[in-house]
């Protein structure tokens, strides 16, 4: 009789594993602990759309870079020249630039789609069209970098070792913790905190890969400024948040200790229990972008990418389209990354180790 009724009971259960319903409800709190779960980024570049040859974005080319505009300014065997004039005045105007007319012609993009968000909620005429079909579409900062071969090439220089940076520097490490999470396919209220961690990330046996697991301290002391809170929702798998204003840390080179400001930046992302992915949106403090492209590349080093930075100052000034200074003119414009992250177990510093609970075991990629 006991055989037969822990048959029973047995049956039962491995029934109600089996159900449609209870699957369900596993994949929405698989790796949620203490209604928290948090996510390390792995991958982070400006959302750029690229065709073959940059045909569609960039009909005019390409733009030179600074050495090619260095030397139409100041041809080689001119008597007279001297260092002072020439290399120095144009470093001088690399970190004190101006406004002036722009002397070169610098092109922008001219294509109509672009990736990232509607941040406005308008469709306007100098909007784009995502490529699966969403109008609307708020990414100037792409109309400014799209035709610059750094960021726009089959192997774009500045956008390998920007991305190899954040994978690769602990300085630039990004974390974010969903908490009041109950479930990560439909949950009306959930909060968002960014963080700096501290520990490298996990990768597979190849180097390549990030997986999910593993643990990130919290930067608490020196990283402060990346402490920011969202609030969000999630439906249908979807994270979507309202705004606040995002600092993102990005050393490349030199000990330079760079930082991107988004003012009112949002997240959209697609999440699992092992990955989330999509675009963070908002309107990139013109000032703080062009001081973080010259603290992390010399001048040198951005010519590889042929970028002209007293040019794209201009540009980006330009383009500029929120946050009006008290003479009206624009100093933030409208910008996405694209953004992928890898689950992780956040350690805060008022806590233990222990407190985090036992690590569940991974669940299989949405993206395998």
């Amino acid at each position: 009789m006991e055989f037969r009724l822990g048959l029973v009971i047995a049956s039962l259960s491995l029934g109600a594993i089996g159900s449609p319903g209870f699957a369900a409800d596993q994949t929405a709190k698989a790796g949620i602990t203490n209604r928290s779960i948090g996510y390390v980024m792995t991958l982070r570049e400006w959302s750029i759309h690229r065709t073959p040859g940059a045909k569609q974005e960039c009909p005019e080319g390409v733009n030179d870079g600074e050495r090619e505009h260095f030397k139409l300014l100041h041809p080689e065997n001119v008597p007279g020249q001297t260092v002072l004039d020439t290399q120095l005045k144009w470093e001088s105007e690399t970190w004190h630039p101006t406004l002036t007319p722009e002397p070169y012609g610098y092109h922008e993009v001219k294509g109509k789609i672009g990736k990232g968000l509607n941040l406005d909620g308008k469709i306007d005429a100098d909007d784009f069209t995502s490529p699966d079909g969403e109008k609307g579409i708020d990414n100037q900062l792409y109309r400014a970098i799209g035709c610059l071969a750094g960021y726009n090439n089959p192997q774009p220089y500045m956008t390998f070792f920007e991305g190899n940076a954040v994978r690769r520097n602990n300085f630039n490490r990004t974390l974010i913790e969903l908490t009041e999470v109950d479930d990560l396919v439909n949950d009306p209220d959930v909060t968002v905190t960014t963080y700096r961690g501290k520990d490298n990330l996990l990768n597979d046996a190849s180097g390549a890969n990030f997986l999910p697991g593993g643990t990130q301290r919290i930067d608490a002391r020196f990283g402060k400024e990346f402490i920011s809170t969202f609030k969000g929702k999630i439906e249908d798998g979807v994270l979507t948040t309202q705004t606040a204003d995002l600092r993102l840390p990005l050393t490349i080179a030199f000990d330079s200790t760079g930082v991107h400001l988004i003012k009112d930046a949002r997240f959209r992302l697609k999440l699992t229990a092992d990955y989330a992915e999509g675009h963070i949106g908002g309107y990139a403090d013109v000032w703080t972008w062009y001081l973080q492209l010259n603290t992390g590349w010399a001048t040198h080093h951005q010519n590889y990418g042929q970028v002209s930075s007293p040019s794209l100052w201009r540009l980006m000034n330009k383009l500029a389209d929120a946050h009006p200074d008290e003479e009206g003119h624009n100093t933030a414009i409208s910008a996405s990354m694209d953004v992928q992250f890898a689950r992780t177990y956040i350690i805060h510093p008022d806590k233990p180790v222990a407190a985090v609970g036992t690590a569940p075991p991974a669940t299989q990629s949405a993206r395998e």
